[in-house]
């Protein structure tokens, strides 16, 4: 089971994603709270695996609960669910440490496939956020997200499928999501992304969509581009 903490000011709101993630059979809710000094608190009592973190709250914000946790337990995962994807709460989350950032309007299954992806430690961003970062990214070469210099070169050092791989990353999709689109295991599609990041010398999968932007694998509505080496 994944353990999951919830933490937002508004019970409605915990309530409510409480009752979602208790409908996945893998999912346990193990706490609730109501703001982040108490976030804090539980995380060192419960250790759960996942924090689902709101950023607006009393007495202490979800960027600086969600810095304090990591600082204290590396191996958390915190992924922040807000009303708000501005950059100011974008950056300063994912500068804390947080492995997802989703909005409030998602399907419900998203959120789901969120804390199972980030149990695993992977990466997840709502679209929209994926643009804002990338887009910024591409335009300004912010030092946070600039890839090592062998990206340079990239198509060249890539094979075909993991050149497709890459497009996908950078389009926002998932390993599950792209194994369904390329007809391949889930298994399959980590070893493709991780092969193409060592490659390319990249840390995340931030880095992974912002060097498919450049190699032109993507476009700029975030659709793969056909790759002229396909058969």
């Amino acid at each position: 089971m994944i353990r999951v903490l919830v933490v937002d000011d508004q019970a409605l709101v915990r309530a409510g994603v409480g009752l979602l993630l208790r409908t996945a059979g893998d999912l346990e809710v193990v706490g609730e709270a109501g703001d982040g000094a108490e976030a804090v608190r539980l995380t060192e009592r419960l250790r759960p695996d996942v924090v689902l973190m709101d950023l607006r709250m009393p007495r202490l914000d979800g960027i600086e609960a969600t810095r304090r946790i990591l600082d204290r337990h590396p191996g958390a995962r915190v992924v922040v669910l807000s009303t708000f994807a501005d950059d100011e709460n974008v950056y300063g989350a994912l500068g804390a440490g947080a492995i997802g950032y989703l909005v409030k309007d998602g399907a419900p299954e998203d959120l789901i496939d969120a804390v199972r992806r980030a149990a695993r430690g992977e990466s997840l961003l709502a679209p929209d956020v994926l643009a804002r970062i990338v887009r910024r990214a591409v335009a300004a070469h912010e030092q946070e997200v600039h890839p090592g210099p062998a990206a340079e070169s990239g198509r060249r050092l890539l094979s075909l499928r993991e050149r497709e791989v890459l497009a996908l990353v950078g389009a926002g999709l998932s390993n599950a999501e792209i194994g369904v689109r390329l007809h391949l295991g889930v298994t399959t599609v980590k070893t493709h992304v991780s092969a193409a990041m060592e490659k390319l010398e990249l840390r995340n999968r931030v880095q992974a969509a912002v060097v498919a932007h450049r190699l032109g694998l993507v476009d700029d509505d975030f659709r793969p581009v056909p790759d002229p080496g396909a058969p």
